[in-house]
């Protein structure tokens, strides 16, 4: 595989891009790879981003935790990351998350597409906004209906022995490194929360403001730790069901990006910045216009 420094970053783009989460470092179909270093005003991202192609079709892979897994949920660089793959011309995020399940009908090795979040995330920057430039993207709708679709419907399109995709759930996201309490665990379920992850939130929100569509295919490899019945979750524990389940999330992206290739359908995300900023550009200083240049609606 080449490297690519960050002075040619200009000569490669992609409309669709996989972030790939635990378990899943890289796409194992993917060829033709080129590695780029792109530094972003908010930092390097988590690993340098992998360009190929998946049956003709290239897409820009990004390992959230880096390829040796060492960053924790708090400290990915999701704005860095969210960044750098705008300046790749990234219309279309494919998030692969591995999830706990919150319900007793969502078992370990089934996949989830949700469509609604919840954030607990503490410690985050969650917005490029702020010191001059303002900025309220609606979250109503926080993952794209039209690639959540897409997902669901790659599901179908796979041939998956293993498991059921569920679509229409609601994804709480908490800040981690720890897993729940038992009492956290049951009090997410009154919260109506299906499914519960450490890495989505701020991920969803700053791919909003970058207008690109963005969704999540979730992997669940345990029941946290409100079933009665079942194994608390541990590291070990949900690693051994989330290998498991790798391949199948592979070809389920696999499919889905053959799709969005297909289809580019339009997305909520795609011009949510231009109807949320509120200070005008010609009123931000020349330094904040720089910091957003990759953001602001041209």
């Amino acid at each position: 595989m080449t490297t690519t420094t960050e002075e040619n970053t200009e000569k490669h783009s992609a409309d669709i891009a996989i972030i790939g989460g635990s378990g899943l470092y890289q796409m194992q179909d993917l060829t033709n790879k080129r590695s780029i270093s792109i530094a972003t005003p908010y930092g390097k991202p988590s690993e340098g981003i992998v360009l190929g192609e998946l049956n003709g079709v290239t897409v820009a892979f990004l390992a959230r935790h880096g390829q040796e897994h060492r960053l924790t949920p708090s400290t990915v660089p999701y704005r860095a990351n969210i960044y750098a793959l705008k300046t790749l011309g990234v219309r279309y995020i494919v998030s692969v998350s591995a999830v706990g399940s919150l319900r007793e009908n969502l078992k370990p090795l089934d996949m989830v597409v949700p469509d609604q979040m919840i954030d607990m995330t503490k410690h985050r920057a969650s917005s490029f906004f702020g010191k001059g430039a303002v900025a309220h993207v609606s979250m109503a709708d926080p993952l794209c209906p039209k690639v959540a679709d897409i997902l669901t419907r790659a599901y179908a399109n796979s041939d998956i022995n293993e498991g059921q995709c569920y679509a229409k759930a609601t994804y709480v996201c908490i800040e981690g490194p720890q897993f729940s309490t038992r009492a956290e665990s049951h009090w997410y379920r009154q919260m109506n929360a299906d499914i519960i992850g450490m890495t989505n939130m701020p991920e969803a929100k700053l791919a909003r403001e970058a207008s690109i569509a963005y969704a999540t295919l979730a992997l669940v490899t345990d029941f946290d730790s409100w079933h009665p019945d079942e194994e608390d979750v541990s590291a070990d524990y949900a690693i051994q069901n989330l290998m498991k389940n790798a391949d199948n999330a592979q070809q389920v992206i696999k499919e889905a990006v053959a799709l969005l290739a297909a289809e580019q359908p339009k997305s909520i995300a795609h011009n949510a910045l231009a109807q949320a900023l509120v200070t005008p550009v010609e009123a931000m200083s020349s330094e904040v216009k720089t910091k957003l240049a990759a953001l602001l609606p041209q």
